[in-house]
């Protein structure tokens, strides 16, 4: 017989042979340690327990700089409010805040199906809670609470367990793009043409697989972890590294938190593999797979969504264009977004110059240009998608809206492109779309290779 042990240690996944457990971990609980000068606090971190380093065993011919790398990658283990410490340590309330401030929240939660949804806002009215906030409404707006009779002290502990699995300290990779992702997929979800065939696992499963498709996210993306010898890249043998830990620690908090322990194996275990399907379809390395499949589809006009295949396949694709609908969102909050992710870029580009490794495509900030990273991103990655998207839905109201918002926000980004001087190329070796070629599209999905999307 196996038992499944859940807890915090330094890897993902292994198995004991002595004892025949398999133990799910993640990187939440532990703090990533260097001299990057960021402070790599977490939300619900506790002070200093141990300190235990990974990836320990060093080759007599190694160079300091891979050591340098090692010592950054290694973890420190904290205690953690939520696990270890429930039932010990009194739990605060999730809302410090006063009626005005709520009574302005649960507006706005009103007005979720709505576009211009300005999750920065929300995130600020529920003191941090965002993503916890926005699923509790959302599982209850849909029926999910009932329909699976679910516990809402469970629901409401696995929310937390997610949301504090992001790292608030990323300034892309967070809590607040996870809240983001999710009001975008209940936009998504609400579409006529998807809506008349979704059964109630469908949402629920588009709900929660956008809710913790990044969760746990270190802030550096697979090249990085492939060439610094990184033990999750090792596990997962260099393919869709991120994507794989994001499910697997998923799975670990679902399991955790028994949030699903009621209902019937058969059904938890294909709900933890859907769950895995939809978030390894956010690895950009897969975008012209996902994509030569949709035309296809739209072209044969042999989409069946009655059947749980294709209707699955639809989720994948709503997603997807859910992870990198930012550039399709109104200017202010676009360029709110391009700002972050160029930001994450950037750390991730000072790192690699830090310990004489090769700087990423786009993660140089003396080169690539906030300007020219979105307009190459917007014309190789999202307009693809979003065009696509748009002839399933029969052009609706809202995929007309995002369209319109990414032309203009390219225009925007057009414009300040001449006042930028850190490059002279766009996308990533090219001078913007009008004179970008292959190599900017390669260089995109490079950089973003685990939903890295500017």
């Amino acid at each position: 017989m196996t038992f499944f042990l859940f807890q915090r240690c330094g890897e993902i996944l292994f198995e004991n042979p002595d004892q025949n457990v398999k133990c799910v971990c993640m990187l939440g609980d532990v703090r990533l340690r260097g001299q990057t000068g960021v402070p790599a606090e977490r939300r619900g971190s506790y002070p200093f327990i141990d300190f235990r380093l990974l990836n320990n065993t060093t080759y007599s011919g190694e160079i300091g700089t891979k050591k340098k790398v090692k010592r950054l990658l290694s973890f420190q283990r904290y205690f953690h409010a939520s696990r270890l410490l429930r039932g010990i340590i009194p739990q605060a309330p999730l809302h410090l805040l006063d009626e005005d401030y709520l009574g302005q929240a649960r507006h706005m939660l009103s007005k979720v199906g709505m576009w211009d949804f300005d999750i920065f806002l929300f995130d600020r009215l529920t003191n941090g809670n965002s993503l916890v906030t926005l699923l509790c409404h959302l599982f209850n707006t849909h029926g999910l609470i009932h329909h699976f009779k679910l516990d809402m002290v469970t629901l409401h502990r696995f929310l937390v367990m997610v949301q504090e699995d992001y790292h608030s300290q990323n300034p892309y990779h967070n809590a607040v793009h996870a809240a983001d992702v999710t009001q975008a997929m209940h936009c998504y979800l609400k579409e006529p043409k998807l809506a008349s065939s979704l059964t109630p696992l469908d949402v629920m499963l588009g709900l929660l697989a956008a809710a913790a498709h990044d969760v746990d996210h270190p802030g550096v993306n697979q090249p990085f972890l492939i060439k610094t010898n990184h033990h999750l890249a090792n596990l997962y043998q260099n393919m869709s590294v991120l994507e794989n830990h994001h499910w697997r620690s998923t799975i670990g908090m679902l399991r955790e938190s028994r949030l699903l322990a009621h209902l019937p194996k058969e059904m938890t275990q294909d709900i933890e593999q859907q769950l895995g399907s939809l978030i390894l379809a956010t690895d950009i390395n897969r975008q012209n797979e996902f994509l030569t499949r949709l035309k296809t589809h739209l072209h044969n006009k042999d989409l069946r969504l009655e059947d749980v295949h294709d209707r699955h396949f639809m989720l994948q694709i709503a997603l997807k264009c859910a992870d990198i609908c930012n550039p399709c969102r109104i200017w202010e909050m676009s360029k709110q977004w391009s700002e972050r992710v160029c930001e994450e870029f950037y750390r991730q580009g000072d790192l690699e110059q830090k310990f004489e490794l090769e700087i990423s495509p786009l993660c140089n900030q003396q080169k690539d240009s906030i300007p020219s990273i979105q307009i190459g991103f917007m014309t190789y990655i999202v307009e693809p998608l979003f065009r696509e998207w748009a002839r399933f839905t029969g052009h609706s109201a809202l995929s007309e809206s995002m369209l319109s918002h990414l032309a203009h926000n390219k225009a925007q980004w057009k414009r300040l492109l001449p006042n930028q001087h850190r490059s002279s190329s766009g996308g990533g070796g090219s001078g913007g779309p009008d004179h970008a070629g292959p190599g900017t599209a390669q260089a995109e999905e490079q950089t973003v290779t685990e939903g890295d999307a500017p």
